[in-house]
């Protein structure tokens, strides 16, 4: 089992997470975009050559979670990591992945958007 399913597994919604500490400055980051909603940084454990992280300023566990109040912010993220793949110059793709619970290898419960590029993802995913 991979160290990250391994992690998803004994992960658990609640508390506090990285990604709040992260939001509160307690943890450095060099965010490569930021706004009112969301901020984006570069996965410290990269999975493809360009891997970079996109979360929501509001601490939403998982994707599953979210609300109806939640819409445009659901959208908001993937404009804000569009806009972020558009400065990196990912002319050739991308690829989006949102890990929610158990199953889908969740470690960290505050929502978050993968944006890998610059290798060739394979299909189906997995």
């Amino acid at each position: 089992m991979a160290d990250e399913v391994k992690a998803a597994q004994e992960a658990a919604p609640g508390g506090d997470t990285i990604f709040g500490k992260i939001l509160r400055k307690e943890i450095p980051c060099n965010f490569i975009y930021e706004d009112d909603q969301c901020v984006a940084f570069h996965d410290v454990s990269p999975q493809a050559p360009v891997h970079y992280l996109v979360i929501p300023k509001k601490p939403i566990q998982q994707l599953s979670k979210a609300g109806e109040e939640d819409e445009q912010l659901l959208g908001h993220l993937l404009l804000a990591g569009k806009k972020v793949a558009e400065n990196l110059g990912l002319n050739n793709g991308y690829r989006v992945v949102i890990n929610d619970g158990k199953l889908g290898a969740q470690s960290v419960y505050h929502l978050h958007l993968h944006f890998l590029s610059n290798r060739q993802m394979g299909w189906p995913p997995g």
